[in-house]
């Protein structure tokens, strides 16, 4: 499957995700024939390395492939963007893991809570052992692995300790269940919860090890993709939902809105030249953010397969790019909502669906501009960043 395939392949199945919404909104999950077409196209797999039969292409396919998906329900754009994207990072682990985790079915779904603060790990004999809670878990009830974040023993208020990941089989955690949300509905983003869980040291990787360039992955995963910084880029992985969600809202709204009669006056809506201007700058702002969204991720494709590590100003500008990307999306769904008037206000509308998914989306810590414009503008002034997963 290349590229074209995938988007063609994507494309196909908004329709059917669209004609869902409502059931998925009320499951607060996806439902299961979402979840078979996902699978029956391979779109899980576009990230994973070729080795396993999966397709492996450029970082930016995910962008792309989240944000047609994201057009139909954004739920969905949105579990699968995290659910291929741990694929991905999943190369980047020994080998070891990486048999574990896809010995049985390379279809093996892996969620993912990178809440570092939650979890709490001290070493012990072969490895650790890991006890935390962690929230935002996104189709956990999908997955038979999770990788959780945590503290290798130390005070977060110090230097000296250690962000890690760990992953886990689903019989070493347990989900919870208090996923009841205006936006985002059916990402079923549950907590999890795990004490004194034996995770061996196979299972387990370094941040610092992520942060671009060789990792313990690399020997049997030598490709380009898998020496991407992971959390530098980890808004791009959801990225591609507030682009789809303003592309579909734009389609949505100047579809309906040619033809629609103001409920007062009976003039037609689309002569109105707020209306007009409105389309307009929706329109800029949502080309605008995926030009600058797949231009970067096509830049940093280009250095990795170079052999050059991104620096630190390219990892910072990367965050701060994907979280003005996703402004850009959200400016443009709030003009339209606002131009939809009172038809707008109604549960099950997709402008109000389009509407609450976006601000859902927006406060996603990788989206949010008030927190990355801070270590951006820092970094610009010659400070050093103060996020040390960078």
């Amino acid at each position: 499957m290349n590229r074209d395939e995938a988007l063609a392949r994507a494309r196909a199945i908004a329709p059917r995700l669209s004609a869902r919404a409502n059931e998925a909104q009320d499951l607060r999950r996806l439902p299961d024939a979402t979840v078979r077409d996902l699978h029956d196209a391979g779109l899980f797999r576009i990230l994973q390395p070729v080795r396993i039969g999966g397709a492996e292409l450029d970082f930016g396919a995910l962008v792309e492939v989240s944000s047609e998906l994201a057009r139909g329900c954004a739920s969905t754009g949105w579990v699968f963007g995290y659910l291929a994207s741990h694929h991905w990072m999943l190369g980047m682990w020994p080998r070891e893991a990486q048999d574990e985790a896809w010995k049985q079915s390379a279809d093996t779904l892996i969620a993912a809570s990178l809440i570092f603060p939650g979890g709490r790990a001290v070493p012990a004999d072969g490895g650790y052992r890991l006890t935390g809670r962690w929230g935002f878990c996104s189709g956990a009830d999908l997955c038979d692995w999770n990788i959780l974040g945590g503290i290798v023993a130390g005070d977060p208020a110090d230097d000296a300790f250690e962000y890690r990941m760990f992953m886990l089989p689903r019989s070493d955690y347990r989900i919870v269940d208090k996923w009841h949300t205006a936006g985002l509905a059916a990402t079923g983003s549950r907590e999890i919860e795990t004490a004194d869980a034996f995770v061996p040291a196979h299972r387990t990787l370094a941040v610092r090890d992520t942060k671009g360039g060789a990792t313990p992955g690399s020997e049997t995963n030598p490709g380009a993709l898998y020496r991407i910084p992971v959390l530098a880029t980890f808004g791009y992985v959801v990225a591609g939902v507030p682009l789809g969600i303003a592309q579909g809202a734009l389609e949505m709204f100047t579809g309906e809105t040619r033809s629609r009669l103001a409920s007062y006056s009976g003039r037609k809506l689309a002569d109105f030249g707020t209306v007009q201007s409105k389309v307009a700058e929706a329109g800029a702002l949502t080309d605008a953010a995926r030009r600058i969204l797949l231009g970067n991720c096509a830049e940093l494709m280009q250095q990795v397969a170079g052999g050059q590590a991104p620096d630190i100003g390219f990892r910072v500008r990367m965050r701060r790019d994907g979280a003005f990307a996703a402004t850009l999306c959200r400016r443009a769904v709030d003009l339209l909502h606002e131009a939809s008037g009172g038809a707008a206000m109604f549960l099950g509308h997709p402008m109000q669906r389009a509407f609450a998914d976006m601000h859902a989306a927006s406060t996603h810590i990788a989206l949010s501009w008030d927190a990355i414009a801070v270590t951006a503008g820092r970094v610009a002034m010659g400070y050093s960043a103060d996020n040390n997963t960078l």
